[in-house]
């Protein structure tokens, strides 16, 4: 069952690897080249709501999310934003079963109405997966558009020898 601390797994640093289809809505298109991004969580509402912000210096935009954990539904709420758009896009709701959670939405892209689904799994302490996939006809079938991997950074060891001044 989904609790005020399902995400919280994913409070502090990240690095990310990125793979996107070419044309989101089109299952046979070719997967871009992957590409990194940096991200930062933190909880707010004692862990009932988070939010992060990644940089993704490839395409040139940064994006927000806001999570809200809604205590009478048990469920989540997912809501984007990018700095390319200045746009609140519709949230994706959902809950997480064990380690993986699913969320779904409405929304437009490219003039079409769509399904959304966000899907986290493999939750660890130092990684996770994030799968975004549209559907064009009400959810019976899906394309995967996006998949992002998250890993905790490196812990750089302390700095050694005394400072010099």
């Amino acid at each position: 069952m989904s609790t005020a601390h399902d995400f919280d797994f994913l409070h502090g640093e990240w690095q990310g690897s990125h793979r996107r289809r070419t044309r989101f809505l089109d299952p046979a298109s070719a997967w871009e080249p992957a590409f990194p991004s940096t991200s930062h969580c933190r909880p707010l509402f004692g862990g009932a709501a988070n939010v992060d912000e990644i940089d993704m210096p490839h395409l040139g935009y940064k994006g927000l999310t806001l999570r809200l954990f809604e205590p009478s539904t048990r469920q989540w709420s997912l809501h984007w934003s990018s700095s390319a758009t200045g746009r609140l896009f519709p949230p994706v709701v959902g809950r997480f079963t064990g380690d993986r959670g699913e969320f779904h939405g409405d929304d437009v892209h490219d003039g079409h109405e769509v399904r959304v689904r966000f899907v986290w799994s493999g939750v660890s302490a130092t990684a996770a997966r994030w799968e975004q996939a549209f559907s064009p006809d009400g959810g019976d079938t899906w394309v995967t558009n996006w998949i992002m991997d998250f890993t905790r950074p490196p812990v750089l060891p302390p700095a050694s020898g005394t400072p010099s001044g």
